[in-house]
């Protein structure tokens, strides 16, 4: 009898520790860019943070970048579950949800739209139209895009002249501009531009020396436009699953991401213009009409492709 019943106090310690464990839930992320280069450094902070704060309750394993789910496919894979969370743009999921880069033309930071209510609308619109997908948090808010070239321009009309790589949310103002257009991913840029198939590209402040496009690039054209947003997404079947507690974790942990962003955006984005510089990289100031040209652009492009989601999501995006 006393050997039935230490059999059974050992199940019953062994099952309460599988409980204990089974509560800690481990969540597959991936990153849009490879994770040492600049966008895939915040995705990393975050990372750690989360897996710091959320001992025994929630961690982040990253399965990798663009080498383990290519870039433009990591929004649906959030979506159908073969991730449970990655940090990638809007701009690499427009293709369903075309009003998701209302986050890049907003005029109010991240921080300003969590406490207005547009980042609350913003959620709503994610699960509603991206299949249930949970809108978490974002990084790189106030780091601009900007077009840069090999060849040199002087005026707006000389872009005409280029073949420009560039993604959803560059088209709708190449366009405008009458650059020619080359769809490449990240990692083929490079060898685009050693090979004379791209003049030059659109892309953050931020990067192009992590990226081996610096030594290609001879010029910046300025001012920058939009905003760089870089969204955390849930699977949301992943995220409902969640205990009350591990929600929490990563709620403040979305937080913390929003205070870390702004120290890090002021830190980064000076360093980076004088390293252009120094490498040689000239800027070309095109005016406001410029800036201004690339806005209405895209904002119009939106409207086309989903009206009434889009003027939804400008009323409380463009302040």
């Amino acid at each position: 009898m006393k050997h039935v019943a230490r059999s059974t106090a050992l199940a019953a310690l062994f099952a309460v520790s599988g409980a204990a464990s089974a509560q800690e839930v481990t969540m597959r992320t991936a990153v849009f860019v490879p994770q040492n280069t600049t966008f895939g450094e915040m995705c990393s902070r975050f990372i750690a943070h989360v897996n710091a704060e959320g001992k025994g309750q929630v961690q982040m394993r990253l399965v990798g970048g663009p080498e383990a789910v290519p870039s433009f496919e990591q929004g649906n894979a959030v979506r159908t579950g073969v991730l449970d969370m990655a940090c990638v743009p809007p701009a690499y999921y427009t293709n369903v949800m075309p009003e998701a880069d209302a986050q890049i033309l907003a005029t109010i930071s991240t921080i300003q739209q969590k406490k207005s209510g547009a980042w609350t609308a913003l959620q709503k619109a994610t699960a509603e139209r991206f299949g249930g997908v949970h809108l978490l948090g974002a990084y790189g808010d106030g780091v601009q895009f900007h077009a840069y070239t090999l060849k040199p321009v002087s005026k707006t009309a000389d872009i005409k002249a280029l073949k420009l790589r560039t993604t959803p949310n560059f088209t709708p103002f190449f366009t405008t501009l009458g650059a020619a257009l080359v769809n490449t991913a990240p990692g083929e840029v490079q060898t685009a531009l050693e090979r004379g198939v791209v003049d030059g590209y659109g892309w953050p402040a931020l990067g192009i020396f992590d990226l081996g496009w610096a030594k290609h690039t001879k010029y910046r054209i300025d001012p920058g436009f939009y905003t760089v947003i870089v969204n955390v997404l849930v699977n949301g079947k992943k995220w409902a699953s969640l205990t009350d507690a591990q929600r929490n974790v990563l709620n403040k942990s979305s937080e913390w991401l929003d205070e870390d962003n702004t120290k890090w955006v002021s830190e980064k984005v000076g360093l980076e213009l004088k390293r252009q510089a120094e490498a040689g990289i000239q800027t070309v100031n095109m005016g406001p009409e410029y800036r201004k040209q690339a806005y209405d652009a895209y904002w119009s492009e939106m409207s086309k492709r989903a009206p009434e989601q889009t003027k939804a999501l400008r009323a409380v995006f463009d302040k």
